[in-house]
């Protein structure tokens, strides 16, 4: 029998007694800041995503950051990542001194809007930041396209940018450790991935974070339409990157703590004024142990994601696909969206839930909705699609120690919670249909990019559960009422 009085928490570390000795014996051996374990971890996590190079460092904020300044990124330049993520994703490009430019989600999509990416992408762009939201990987198929189309924009000005024939993909795979696309491994399908291993994350070091590489391969065919083509006027290897990051993260200084205790090694240098991101072996002790059970792990998620779908089928709502053709997910996040509702029901349902024990979230607010953004000049108004898949989204509580009636619970509650908040006609005034949400959104694109003379051809929207085009009876009715 499920236990209803039993608070069901949002995302508790799983953690065990071998992690909890792991880090016991770190403490123990006198290795407590950057040492061997650290080292350890890096090899192992380098081999377990197939990266050309991984830095182990001490927030994936850290980790997008050094990407961004291994490429020498700065003043002048631009960096295009999404409006729907959290700061972490965006803030690393101010910290270098460069230009955030955001881009709006595609209709209905988590994702940013490729073709919204392309118009985006100036003389000026250093690199893209595509967010694995949730734990599934971006559609890097149509985001390399867009960047070949776009090649003759990129100016590459320094070694790391030379090894590069287009704009480079620095993607924030903070949610995403263990996803794949077609097959391929998270961190090894952009050419820098940074991850996290926060304590809320699949894999925790309990604050920590790190950054894959995967550079052009020597001996591809060159071609209008090849990936990774490498450039011969770079000769940086992976290893010179391993040791640039290695600075970047310990105050540009020449030796780390490990090279120093080598007998007579006691002389560095300071090569440049650098930061201070690195990974404590306390911190990599644990992750030692959580490597050892992450395919445990993920298989857990997937049988709980599994399970949700299963429940959630018969309640009008929408979940993130995490498994299909295109790859598997780390099934990180539960995201829901409630089917043609607004923001005030959805935060009824999280009330209404919270009020029976069940905690949920919301990933994400926007961007251009925080104080921050707003005063760089951004306006959710720009970013109507973003708006839209936030004002009716929740997210439900997804991790390894869940039972599987905690996942029946939730999936009781949130129709409960569902019912109650239709039958006080909460949010009545607030919520749109999807069709209307298209057909705005289509609108918007055909304003701004005059599609509205000559024979262009209506897209399809979806009505309920069916495709049809959008007449030009329904267009004009829509353009009478702006």
């Amino acid at each position: 029998m499920t236990d209803t009085s039993k608070p069901i928490p949002f995302s508790p570390p799983d953690i065990t007694e071998a992690e909890i000795e792991a880090a016991s014996d770190a403490l123990r051996s006198g290795w407590i800041t950057t040492g061997p374990r650290t080292k350890e971890l890096e090899r192992k996590l380098c081999a377990y995503t197939g990266a050309d190079g991984f830095a182990c460092l001490n927030s994936a904020t850290a980790a997008l950051e050094c990407a961004l300044r291994l490429l020498g990124i700065g003043p002048g330049d631009e960096v295009i990542t999404s409006a729907y993520t959290y700061t972490a994703s965006a803030s690393p490009i101010h910290h270098v001194g460069a230009k955030i430019i955001l881009v709006d989600t595609a209709p209905g999509s988590f994702e940013m809007d490729y073709m919204a990416l392309s118009d985006a992408i100036t003389d000026r762009t250093k690199a893209i930041i595509p967010v694995d939201l949730g734990g599934r990987m971006c559609d890097y198929d149509q985001l390399r396209s867009m960047l070949q189309l776009n090649r003759g924009k990129w100016h590459p000005s320094t070694d790391v940018q030379r090894l590069f024939d287009r704009v480079p993909i620095v993607a924030d795979g903070a949610h995403a450790l263990g996803a794949t696309w077609h097959g391929i491994k998270c961190g090894s399908v952009a050419d820098f991935t940074a991850f996290s291993f926060h304590a809320v994350k699949n894999f925790t070091t309990a604050e920590g974070g790190g950054l894959a590489w995967h550079l052009p391969q020597a001996g591809m065919p060159a071609s209008p339409m090849a990936w990774n083509v490498p450039q011969p006027a770079s000769s940086v290897t992976s290893e010179e990157l391993y040791r640039r990051v290695m600075l970047l993260s310990l105050h540009g200084q020449s030796k780390d703590a490990l090279a120093k205790a080598r007998a007579g090694a006691w002389e560095y240098d300071i090569e440049f004024l650098g930061w201070k991101y690195n990974m404590t072996d306390v911190m990599a002790a644990i992750g030692l142990v959580q490597l050892e059970r992450y395919p445990s792990l993920l298989a857990r998620r997937r049988e709980l994601i599994e399970r949700y779908e299963r429940g959630l089928a018969d309640l009008p709502v929408t979940a993130l696909e995490h498994f299909g053709r295109w790859g598997e997910s780390s099934g990180h996040l539960m995201l829901v969206r409630l089917n043609g509702r607004g923001a005030r029901f959805r935060n009824r349902v999280i009330e209404l839930m919270a009020e029976a024990g069940v905690a949920t979230n919301v990933h994400y607010k926007p961007l251009p909705l925080m104080t921050a953004y707003r005063d760089l000049g951004f306006d959710i108004k720009d970013f109507p699609n973003a708006y839209n898949q936030f004002r009716n989204e929740i997210t439900l509580p997804l991790h390894t120690l869940l039972a599987d009636e905690d996942v029946d619970r939730v999936i009781a509650e949130l129709g409960r919670a569902l019912q109650q908040a239709e039958a006080e006609g909460v949010g009545t005034d607030d919520a749109k249909s999807a069709a209307e949400e298209r057909l705005a959104a289509y609108i918007k694109r055909m304003d701004e990019t005059g599609g509205w003379s000559g024979d262009a051809a209506p897209r399809a929207f979806a009505v309920g559960d069916e495709e049809r085009p959008v007449s030009p009876e329904e267009i004009a009715r829509e353009m009478e009422g702006r």
